[in-house]
């Protein structure tokens, strides 16, 4: 039987509280990065999320769009080799 993705809830700046999933996660020159979706089923979308310092000390982990484009196309990459049976679409 297939392990049941990880809930996790994010607190956006406006404290709104949004559920994802994490689809699978990664750390690539010592950053971490999670593939989150807001469903299961097939066709929902997904993002990939990369963790960033706050504040030094902080105790809240960070997660913010990749903005850079040649860094979303690598990471999104690295996610579809991880996930052969997942396509990942930008």
């Amino acid at each position: 039987m297939a392990e049941k993705p990880e809930k996790i809830v994010f607190k956006t700046n406006t404290d709104e509280e949004i559920e994802f999933y994490v689809v699978e996660q990664t750390r690539i020159n010592d950053v971490n990065y999670i593939l989150v979706t807001d469903s299961m089923e097939d066709e929902a979308e997904a993002w990939i999320l990369k963790e960033t310092v706050n504040e030094e000390g902080a105790s809240d982990v960070v997660y913010s769009e990749i903005e850079d484009e040649t860094e979303l196309e690598a990471i999104s990459r690295v996610f579809s080799e991880i996930l052969d049976d997942i396509d990942i679409e930008m």
